[in-house]
């Protein structure tokens, strides 16, 4: 059989993996017929062509063998058991990965030769030596697992301001209400341009240091320096040179996409071409979630609309469009806060969630080994 009469996928009579020598899912990336196959299990895979020629894997479930692959099974009259084959690919895997190559292939006449260690006792391997240590690896695996949970939780938790991730009777109500809530459209140059009627914020470029990058940015810098990239907040580096702008505020590039507008937290470097907005009026009311609510507005209403080409400009953001929740005629800021507060709840609870699903996955599979 030649890989091309395999499927990638698991169909009809196309059941039975098939060894080959990738190492992507051990080696295990198409599917052939049962029939006529050599099926094999609970052996010991090793690559033996290609730049991953070494590569040794334990193989607990049915597979055959099509090409440039062989398996090794314990040939003395004790059968291990998962844990210790994987403490036996293990031992194999320290011995060969990395001393073979395309032009030295791991074939089984170079690899028996080799040596590898393995704990004895009494003058015998120790083969309940290797279970027990394999299942001490698993159990810190999980016990790994579960306390980069509770850290991430955490660390999500604080960053966002909340101490629990269960939304409250308002954030379900807020999020219910959300459909039908009266929204009142405000042109950014209402809210930007420093005019007397109705402004609320104004545009205007970030104060920046006139030096290379290279005087700058510094390896061990306190403050980040905020720049036209589109990602990590726009912070391209850090400085240790004072502060120009303070925290709590909103910054785009009038150079890149809606993907530069961020909101920056806390005290930070400026940076040509990089535009901030400054609060006019409510500026007892702009606070985190009220300016992310804001955020998302402002890239919604960008969004495809710019490029290096075609520059974001004050003058065109000042007349952009956005729409902001009303109450009695006012922006209902309440109202914003907390559906940003229960967006932000339901995204740690899928991470939370995603976590679970990882370590209970991890559990079910020490358990089947």
């Amino acid at each position: 059989m030649k890989v091309g009469d395999l499927s990638p996928k698991k169909i009809a009579e196309f059941t039975l993996p098939v060894l080959t020598a990738g190492i992507e899912n051990q080696g295990l990336n198409n599917y052939a017929p049962r029939d006529n196959a050599t099926i094999l299990k609970n052996v010991i895979s090793i690559s033996a062509n290609g730049a991953n020629t070494g590569a040794t894997f334990y193989q607990n479930k049915e597979f055959t063998v099509l090409q440039d692959a062989y398996a090794i099974s314990f040939k003395e009259e004790y059968t291990p058991n998962d844990n210790q084959y994987l403490f036996l690919t293990g031992a194999i895997a320290k011995s060969i990965y990395g001393n073979f190559a395309w032009t030295d292939k791991a074939g089984w006449e170079k690899v028996k030769k080799e040596f590898i260690q393995l704990p004895t006792k009494d003058g015998k391997i120790d083969f309940e030596f290797m279970d027990a240590c394999i299942r001490e690896l698993e159990e810190e695996r999980i016990r790994e697992l579960e306390e980069e949970r509770i850290r991430e939780l955490s660390a999500y938790l604080t960053v966002s301001g909340l101490d629990n991730y269960e939304l409250s009777s308002e954030e379900k109500e807020a999020l219910n209400a959300y459909d039908s809530i009266m929204f009142g459209e405000c042109k950014f140059k209402d809210i930007f341009n420093k005019i007397k009627i109705g402004d609320l914020f104004e545009i205007k470029p970030t104060k920046a240091y006139k030096l290379t990058n290279e005087d700058l940015f510094e390896k061990n810098g306190l403050y980040p320096v905020v720049t036209n990239s589109s990602v990590n907040n726009g912070i391209t580096g850090y400085t240790n040179l004072s502060p120009t702008e303070k925290g709590n505020m909103i910054t785009y590039s009038d150079t890149t996409t809606s993907d530069g507008i961020f909101y920056q937290p806390t005290d930070y470097v400026g940076y040509s071409h990089i535009q901030g907005l400054y609060p006019l009026v409510y500026k007892e009311k702009w606070e985190y979630k009220s300016l992310m609510y804001i955020v998302t507005c402002f890239r919604k209403s960008a969004s495809g609309r710019f490029d290096y080409g075609n520059k974001f400009n004050r003058n065109i953001a000042k007349e952009m469009s956005i729409q902001l929740p009303t109450k009695d005629g006012k922006i209902d800021f309440e109202f914003m806060e907390l559906l940003i507060s229960a967006v932000q709840k339901l995204v740690i609870k899928d991470v939370v969630l995603y976590a679970d699903e990882k370590i209970q996955s991890t559990k079910k599979i020490v358990k089947e080994n």
